[in-house]
């Protein structure tokens, strides 16, 4: 969202305008922390959440489940250099991206749970928590963490509360369908760590045309008592503050 501007800062700027109390930044690496800092600041919101640090000009989409040593070391580097950002922002969730895998064998599953469990130890010491996100094929092609069992049963083994899922109801209704059974067993099982929400299959406003009807989901999450931050992982399909209508219209507020 608020695509108008390619500067990150600025970004910050128009979401307080538009009311909004709380933000998600995917990569805030390109500015300084000092800089993303005061611009967080004077947006006067709290930080929700940042994604992982990964060379966005080289369309790299995370480390976790790649096999090479240096890319362990650019795992482990580039989830040091997220929690730097993190504390600094007083932001208590990191989103571990996998990597992009044609052809996923033993080898990038044994890399996978190696790292996440790696960087679910230095959460435990940082006090964030670390959330990894099943994302559907079609969008991000070869995305390696493309299923909610693998990511369930990881973070069951695991056993630390401070690994949870990323629930983004876009890839989940993609991947799996039957939304209330599987969006209120996984509240229920206390294993999401935050909630994002676009339209299906083409990205908009909630409320726009699509596959999932979020007037009955968002009253859903009420009812399963879901008390976390809902991120807009939305593409606005006329300009990001024009589009913020459909939030009254489906009977909610900034």
């Amino acid at each position: 969202m608020f695509q108008e501007t390619s500067n990150l800062l600025e970004r910050y700027a128009l979401a307080k305008e538009a009311g909004f109390k709380g933000v998600e930044v995917a990569f805030p690496y390109c500015n300084t922390v000092e800089e993303v800092v005061q611009a967080k600041k004077a947006c006067n919101a709290e930080q929700v959440l940042i994604n992982g640090y990964v060379d966005v000009p080289k369309g790299e989409l995370g480390y976790a489940a790649l096999t090479s040593p240096e890319d362990e070391a650019k795992f482990q580097s580039s989830v040091q250099k997220a929690v730097t950002y993190a504390k600094a922002l007083d932001c208590k969730l990191i989103h571990v991206m996998s990597g992009a895998v044609v052809s996923p064998t033993p080898a990038n599953d044994a890399a996978y749970d190696r790292n996440i469990t790696w960087a679910t130890r230095l959460f435990e010491k940082e006090g964030i928590i670390g959330v990894i996100e099943p994302i559907n094929r079609r969008s991000v092609p070869n995305y390696y963490l493309s299923d909610y069992p693998r990511a369930v049963n990881l973070i069951k083994s695991i056993g630390s509360p401070n690994l949870k899922l990323m629930l983004d109801v876009f890839h989940l209704q993609q991947l799996h369908g039957n939304l209330t059974s599987n969006v209120s067993s996984l509240l229920k099982e206390g294993l999401v760590g935050h909630i994002q929400i676009a339209q299906v299959p083409d990205r908009g406003e909630p409320d726009s045309e699509g596959e999932v009807n979020y007037k009955y989901l968002l009253k859903l999450l009420e009812k399963e008592k879901y008390n976390g931050w809902i991120g807009l992982e939305y593409k606005p399909v006329d300009g990001t503050s024009k589009g913020l209508k459909w939030i009254k219209n489906l009977g909610y507020e900034l």
